[in-house]
């Protein structure tokens, strides 16, 4: 396979996972994408930093915010390794990281780079700036 098969192989798995999985709550396709022993570099607090963490995590961004919407930027690969630039959008229905629902609509962007084993997500290095924006939910409610 030539580098960019590689690469547009590895983009479109990480495009599958953020429409399919994370815009619409699609779990077969989360069980076909992520590798039983994957490890998240980055987990958000109350997560654990493998598989069943994010499916956690996905769960509840999904029941806070029904409507969370992802919107793909750009998304550049180099051999397996793909960054995506990406903002997540969605009304806040209820309780997340603590914090009751207070009916804002929220955005927030990441920049995420999974690492790949055969068309698997086995890892992820994302940068998040969710944990920050709470707060400030918190204080406009």
């Amino acid at each position: 396979m030539s580098n960019s098969t590689v690469g547009d192989a590895a983009i479109a798995v990480v495009r599958r996972n953020t429409e399919e999985v994370q815009g619409t709550g699609n779990w077969r396709v989360f069980e076909e994408l992520f590798a039983d022993d994957f490890v998240d570099h980055t987990p958000q607090p109350g997560t654990t930093p493998d598989k069943d963490g994010v499916r956690v995590l996905y769960k509840r961004l999904r029941t806070a915010f029904p409507d969370f919407r992802p919107e793909i930027h750009w998304q550049a690969a180099a051999g397996d390794l793909v960054t995506t630039y990406k903002t997540y959008h969605g009304t806040h229905q209820g309780e997340f990281l603590g914090i009751p629902a207070t009916g804002k609509t929220i955005s927030f962007y990441t920049v995420g780079h999974p690492d790949f084993t055969q068309e698997v997500v086995a890892g992820s290095g994302v940068h998040r700036r969710m944990a920050q924006r709470w707060p400030a939910l918190r204080a406009k409610s």
